[in-house]
């Protein structure tokens, strides 16, 4: 049996993974959503800064499961 802390089942919807992690600059991205699709962001982001406070490219661009910085193509 196993101690239900450690129960890594999920339920409908949730991850098993882990936290999802900016792979540019690796700070923890929070869920949320982008037209519907359900996309990873900084948490708190401010004028192109991180929550640490460190300048980052993208800081306000939604992010994919991976922590890829999702860009929009002209």
């Amino acid at each position: 049996m196993t101690y239900p802390v450690f129960e890594s089942s999920g339920g409908p919807g949730q991850s098993t993974g882990g936290p999802v992690t900016c792979a540019s600059c690796g700070c923890r991205l929070e869920r949320g959503s982008a037209n519907g699709v359900s996309a990873w962001y900084h948490f708190a982001p401010m004028g192109g800064r991180d929550a640490r406070g460190c300048k980052v490219d993208c800081a306000n661009e939604a992010h994919d499961a991976q922590g890829r910085a999702l860009v929009a193509t002209a």
